[in-house]
């Protein structure tokens, strides 16, 4: 069940520039029908599969977020109708999206995911290898690149993250401040969930994904690839 009060209560509370997106990993066709029905159209999901079922069941003008670890022979699937793919980690992750966008002739937006956490089990790449990324854009046409994501460690420790968003933010202002190309406009930075969106705002997050305090736990059941 979707929690429409919660909702509302985020969208008074948070700056009208961060954008909400809804994370409906595992939850039912019936709660994001219900979201949908009060005004919800950004909604944030981790499986290919998955996220496939639900765009042909629902609405069309639902913007649909791709926020997992996305494997790069499953981009096919998604590239047709994906609105943002949030977790581009690496160049061959970003090369098959332009291969697969260039078969479709559609330019396919993108955030940057860039590995901020003291953690093993997060993706994205290191400083360098966003610049080494950012500096061939130009022979990609079927990229857009909109900005940035990136995920704290799991920690109780806000000097920790706050240390971590503030990096991102850093390395977000740099790549704005570098010539840009049509298909690297950084606007997005996509950083903050559920446990921590406060301090991302307060960092400079410009969207943040929003899935138990929306939806509930999710159904560890159910996940599918």
């Amino acid at each position: 069940m979707f929690n429409n009060e919660k909702y509302n209560s985020l969208k008074q509370t948070i700056p009208s520039s961060v954008t909400i997106i809804a994370v409906s990993k595992t939850k039912p066709v019936e709660d994001l029908q219900e979201a949908y029905e009060i005004g919800v159209r950004d909604f944030g999901e981790n499986y290919v599969q998955e996220l496939v079922d639900k765009h042909e069941q629902l609405p069309k003008d639902i913007r649909w977020h791709f926020i997992g670890h996305l494997q790069s022979n499953k981009v096919k699937y998604i590239a047709p109708f994906v609105n943002l793919i949030h977790g581009v980690d690496s160049e061959k992750l970003l090369l098959e999206i332009n291969k697969q966008g260039k078969k479709i002739n559609r330019k396919i937006n993108c955030l940057l995911q860039v590995y901020i956490a003291k953690e093993e089990t997060k993706f994205g790449m290191d400083e360098q290898e966003l610049q080494h990324v950012i500096a061939i854009l130009p022979e990609l046409e079927f990229v857009n690149i909109c900005g940035l994501m990136g995920m704290a460690s799991f920690t109780d420790n806000e000097q920790i993250i706050t240390s971590e968003f503030t990096y991102l933010n850093k390395l977000f202002q740099t790549i704005n401040t570098k010539p840009q190309t049509p298909n690297n406009v950084p606007q997005t930075l996509s950083m903050g969930m559920s446990a921590d969106y406060k301090i991302a705002i307060e960092c400079g997050s410009t969207m943040i994904r929003i899935g138990s305090m929306l939806f509930g736990e999710r159904n560890k059941t159910s996940q599918t690839k």
